[in-house]
């Protein structure tokens, strides 16, 4: 089944979400407006608002309410990777030029905190506290996560535990809290949205381990950038961390630099390929996955619950 198929129940809201999210980033200065709409024009899976949206079928939902959660999220991915962009010197995302490539890094930076303060902004339309400090908490460690991918930056001496802290603070943290948020928006009780939470990041821990794998496996057109990109760039990650289990692997591995060449990139994916280092790590995201699965148990029995668990699956089996 397709992704978009697993939750063509909510076409219609997920329809408000990208008219809400259009509206969100509208700026008197036209250039800041066009900056912010050529990333959301280049589209996405829009995975945080269908969690949002699913999670809040949890308790009451209403989508006038709980819209203004689902913007709120989106908004915090989309400034993240506008970031990172400038941060990885990227000069594609999702085969479209980036904003710092189609205009310049002070230029994305600054459309970036735009879209930040955006979210904020929609956020406090939610009256509810708690729900604003998980929010702010979420941004502050997903900043945390930002750094310590600069710092850690072409470092091959990096342990396990230090590249799954990472992606926690990337990529993990921020489907968890779309999921609990979804929940509270709801008035769900607070065990679900809890519990929800933690499916969130179990599901995000195998989104991103895949995210990584792909970066070595897929073709540059269903990547929307060359493969193996994410180590030329130095973000050492879990394919290339058990590679380096094996001495030949490594060697060449840890000569990585941002003028390695083409040629010499395509050796060194194919030797991370055959040191069963794919394997290994797809072995890691299904424990994820299935840690993921158990919690969906856990909840009351409903069409979101089963919602949940195919995009669950998806989400750790999918091709690119």
């Amino acid at each position: 089944m397709k992704l978009k198929a697993m939750y063509a129940f909510l076409d219609a809201d997920l329809q408000v979400i990208e008219k809400e999210l259009e509206a969100a980033i509208q700026s008197d200065y036209s250039l800041l407006s066009e900056a912010a709409l050529h990333l959301l024009q280049a589209g996405g899976k829009r995975i945080r608002p269908v969690f949002v949206l699913l999670s809040g079928k949890f308790g009451q939902y209403d989508i006038e309410r709980i819209k203004h959660v689902a913007v709120a999220l989106e908004l915090i991915h989309m400034a993240s990777l506008v970031h990172d962009d400038v941060i990885d010197d990227a000069e594609l995302r999702r085969g479209r030029q980036t904003i710092k490539a189609k205009w310049s890094n002070r230029f994305a930076m600054y459309t970036g905190d735009y879209i930040f303060a955006r979210s904020l902004e929609r956020m406090t339309r939610i009256g509810n506290p708690v729900a604003h400090r998980i929010l702010a908490h979420a941004i502050v460690e997903v900043c945390r996560g930002e750094i310590e991918q600069i710092k850690d930056k072409y470092r091959f001496d990096q342990s396990l535990r230090c590249y799954l802290r990472r992606i926690k603070r990337k990529t993990a943290l921020l489907i968890a809290v779309s999921c609990q948020l979804g929940a509270i928006a709801a008035n769900a009780p607070q065990e679900v949205a809890e519990r929800l939470y933690t499916f969130g990041y179990y599901v995000g821990m195998s989104f991103q381990i895949t995210d990584d794998i792909l970066d070595f496996i897929g073709t540059e057109k269903q990547l929307g950038k060359p493969a193996g990109s994410d180590l030329l760039q130095g973000n050492v990650t879990l394919p290339a961390l058990f590679a380096m289990e094996n001495a030949d692997a490594r060697q060449k591995i840890v000569r990585v630099h941002p003028g390695t060449s083409a040629g010499e990139m395509k050796e060194i994916i194919d030797c991370i390929k055959a040191s069963g280092a794919i394997e290994k790590s797809y072995a890691v995201s299904d424990w994820y996955l299935q840690k993921a699965l158990d919690i969906l148990d856990e909840l009351p029995k409903s069409k979101a619950r089963s919602t949940l668990r195919n995009l669950a699956k998806y989400i750790g089996k999918r091709k690119f």
